[in-house]
């Protein structure tokens, strides 16, 4: 069934008035393109943020919002309405017409994830995809809020993950988020691993990709921070968050590491990189490696010899 899709692009400063006008006509059936708040969304979940590059390439001074017409309807004449308005309440405006099939608009967001390898072993697959590989599989059904491509601070967490899960390693994952570090340890062989998150909704979210993958057995995902919930010791620690709750965590690593565990310190923009280095080697760990993509940087270490 063909809809007709009217888009009327508006510098970000009239997006509501663009979209009271649109709900006005339509009754409230509109899709809105807003990414001014994408930066702050990525960061806040740095340690899953799984978004595209042509996502995070939108345009953050202008917003899209999109109302569909149903083909019983007069596309024209809503047009001619919606110009009306908008030029009634002074809001600049552009407006393209497009035909666009239900299913098509219900689903468009996913053009933005698709299966991709990772590392030598790894394929990250969205659960709507088919991907044939030999590669060990993780599976993700993220909905709107997280993508199945990585960004780079995850990637290369996982590239790294890759190279240094064994088999029967016990991991731990601070900011689990959606718990693609977890679970990508775990089928790669670790025995066991706990996720922790401040964030409930990123605590059920890693739970059900946990089930999705077959490892929910395997995975304990917790909410808390790292000083109530971390227990023992782990042979692989891996925090993907930001530069400052990584130098606040930086105490708490040595002792909840095994003496040749690795730790893995990602999430830091490569301006910060060296102050991290530093908070990192005051609290006894060695920076064995600097692994960096597009400004991004994963540092991985090791207990110093001094507290090995």
């Amino acid at each position: 069934m063909d809809w007709t899709d009217l888009k009327i692009t508006v510098p970000a400063a009239h997006a509501q008035a663009a979209q009271d006008i649109a709900t006005g006509i339509s009754g409230g059936g509109i899709y809105i393109e807003d990414y001014r708040d994408l930066e702050q969304q990525v960061e806040a979940i740095a340690h899953v943020d799984l978004i595209e590059q042509d996502l995070l390439d939108k345009r953050r001074d202008e917003v899209a919002v999109h109302l569909y017409v149903a083909p019983d309807e007069n596309a024209a004449e809503i047009a001619d309405l919606l110009r009306d308005r908008l030029a009634r309440a002074e809001v600049p405006y552009r407006l393209d017409s497009a035909g666009v099939r239900e299913e098509d608009w219900q689903n468009s967001w996913k053009q933005y994830y698709h299966a991709m390898d990772i590392g030598r072993r790894l394929a990250i697959v969205p659960s709507w995809e088919q991907y044939d590989t030999d590669r060990t599989v993780i599976t993700l059904d993220p909905g709107m809020a997280f993508g199945t491509g990585t960004h780079e601070t995850t990637a290369l967490c996982l590239e790294v993950l890759d190279e240094v899960i064994a088999g029967g390693e016990r991991v731990l994952d601070i900011g689990t988020g959606s718990g693609i570090l977890a679970i990508a340890a775990l089928k790669l062989g670790a025995a066991a691993a706990e996720g922790v998150d401040i964030d409930p909704m990123c605590v059920r979210t890693a739970g059900e990709n946990a089930a999705l993958n077959g490892v929910d057995g395997r995975l304990r995902v917790l909410v808390g921070d790292l000083s109530e919930k971390a227990s023992g010791v782990y042979d692989v620690i891996c925090a993907n968050i930001v530069a400052n709750a990584i130098k606040s965590l930086a105490p708490h690593v040595p002792p909840l590491l095994a003496k040749d565990g690795v730790f893995l310190a990602s999430g830091i923009i490569d301006t910060r990189r060296d102050e991290v280095i530093a908070a990192l080697e005051a609290q006894g760990l060695r920076v064995d490696s600097v692994r960096e993509k597009n400004g991004w940087v994963c540092l991985v270490c090791a207990l110093s010899c001094t507290l090995s």
